[in-house]
């Protein structure tokens, strides 16, 4: 370090350490591989943050740690280091009390399914049916349609059947 006098207002001298570079006051020679720029992290937050989910194992461990916290203020660190609020504790010793362990893993957010009626699955049936015979049939009538510019081209008479045809 060396020192360097500054005369600050009002006549007072001050002295300031600078500190000295170990290579002297020439410019330091840079090496290729030191000389490229620390790459600064990402400042882009996402957009929806992740939900913490915690294993019945975690919340069977926390709830262990927090029945054996005895002196006051202990479980207040607890739930400080671990990020909980205290109805977070009360919850999971409500599933814990149910008897189930399934009850202390986290439950599936959003809608339900439907549950598989037998009339719904019927109706669907019906209804893919209903759409294949309408198929069938146009198919049929523009067939038949086909049949009829033929043999009027052709000259050919049709025979109707009293039974049902139509012309």
């Amino acid at each position: 370090m060396r020192a360097e006098t500054i005369t600050a207002p009002q006549s007072i001298a001050v002295t300031r350490r600078v500190p000295t570079r170990p290579w002297g006051d020439s410019a330091r020679p840079v090496e290729p591989q030191l000389a490229a720029p620390a790459v600064p992290p990402d400042p882009e937050v996402s957009a929806k943050p992740a939900r913490r989910r915690f294993t019945a194992a975690d919340k069977l461990r926390i709830l262990k740690l927090a029945d054996a916290c005895t002196v006051p203020g202990s479980r207040g660190a607890l739930l400080r280091r671990e990020g909980l609020y205290a109805s977070n504790l009360t919850t999971w010793r409500r599933q814990r009390e149910a008897g189930t362990l399934s009850a202390l893993t986290p439950k599936q957010r959003g809608r339900k399914a439907p549950s598989p009626d037998p009339l719904r699955r019927e109706n669907a049936q019906l209804h893919k049916e209903n759409e294949r015979l309408t198929r069938r049939l146009r198919q049929a009538e523009l067939i038949i349609e086909v049949q009829k510019k033929v043999s009027q081209i052709l000259g050919i008479p049709l025979a109707t059947s009293e039974a049902g045809g139509s012309d």
